[in-house]
């Protein structure tokens, strides 16, 4: 049910955000398969053990992507230089995905996060 409602989440949006938030989504499932979707404080959430791992979300002139963590963030901040940054997400632009190596190294830090507790 909730990976259809994920879905539902992506295909209401205009493009260019569906296409990125599809290919976001890809990314996200192909570096960590075991991630459960669901859909959580309105927008997409991924979920490890029913832990919060990522999250998406599609604004008027933007994206975020949530590590659902300020430590991860504040961990991967030179990372995250080129973009708006807030305690827990930042914003990319709705015509470019994060790059993968990023989403991976942010997945990973997030993961070893909730497995360290």
């Amino acid at each position: 049910m909730s990976e259809q409602e994920v879905s539902a989440y992506i295909e209401a949006q205009d493009e260019p955000k569906r296409s990125t938030l599809q290919a976001m989504r890809a990314s996200i499932l192909e570096i960590e398969p075991r991630l459960e979707q669901v859909i959580a404080w309105n927008s997409p959430q991924f979920k490890l053990n029913g832990k919060n791992v990522a999250g998406l979300c599609a604004f008027k002139s933007h994206l975020t992507f949530s590590p659902q963590s300020a430590e991860v963030m504040t961990a991967l901040a030179e990372d995250l230089a080129e973009f708006v940054v807030s305690k827990s997400s930042f914003q990319f632009d709705m015509a470019t995905p994060v790059p993968k190596a990023l989403v991976a190294k942010l997945l990973k830090a997030r993961i070893q996060e909730i497995e360290a507790k």
